[in-house]
């Protein structure tokens, strides 16, 4: 119970709920998309059960994911696809979404869970970094399950808000590129292949950190005024 009160424990599940918002925004299109043909009156219900169901879905893929993160090498190539995905994250791009939409409650939950399969490797691969860059041992799947259960209403009913904020204030889509950068380096050196080269320290997971999230900041800046200059 003490783990559940300590700062690290806290900044994790912060740090859970802002890449859920940040790595969210195309599976709230998505559930929009594919709810777009119901009755006004099963609307709601696709949409809650839908995200419930992929919610499931991703806690069981984070499982796998925090289980295989323990092996030799993956956790570097876990911080290559963070480093990746924060950089894009950085860069705008036009993006089209090619939904099916379902006049049936039952076809539009299975899209929703469907879609939100495919789209969340990026917020798996997050999270489960998240987790274990928590300090706290043992405890990596409960805090996994209440960052979700945080995140849920601020997806669902939240996203235009957040969106809306996201373009007044493009700060906060920077500080997420960061965040996953900062998660990244402090994943590369808790891999097991490099334990015996990098010294078990929070300075070095900091230092690390740092350099992460300062290296998805300056790609993502330098594409972004390329991808531009290029418009």
């Amino acid at each position: 119970m003490e783990a559940f009160l300590t700062p690290e424990f806290w900044l994790a599940v912060g740090q859970i709920v802002m890449i859920d918002i940040l790595l969210g925004g195309d599976n709230a299109v998505v559930i929009a998309l594919a709810c777009r043909n119901l009755p006004p009156a099963l609307r709601n219900k696709g949409i809650i059960w839908g995200t419930v169901g992929a919610i499931v879905l991703r806690v069981i893929l984070i499982f796998f994911a925090m289980s295989l993160l323990k092996l030799p090498f993956l956790k570097l190539v876990g911080a290559v696809l963070l480093i990746w995905i924060g950089i894009k994250l950085l860069v705008p791009e036009d993006e089209e979404h090619d939904v099916q939409a379902s006049d049936r409650l039952l076809g539009a939950i299975k899209t929703i869970i469907v879609a939100d399969f495919v789209m969340s490797v990026d917020n798996v691969i997050g999270i489960a970094g998240a987790a274990q860059g928590s300090g706290h041992p043992g405890h990596e799947m409960p805090l996994v399950i209440f960052g979700l259960l945080v995140s849920i209403p601020i997806i669902v009913w939240g996203s235009t808000l957040v969106l809306k904020l996201m373009d007044r204030f493009p700060i906060i889509i920077t500080a997420g590129g960061m965040l996953l950068g900062w998660i990244a380096g402090s994943l590369a050196v808790g891999d097991p292949a490099i334990q015996a080269y990098v010294p078990e320290s929070d300075k070095v997971h900091l230092i690390a950190g740092g350099l992460g999230a300062l290296f998805v900041l300056a790609m993502g800046t330098m594409l972004a005024k390329r991808a531009a200059a290029e418009t």
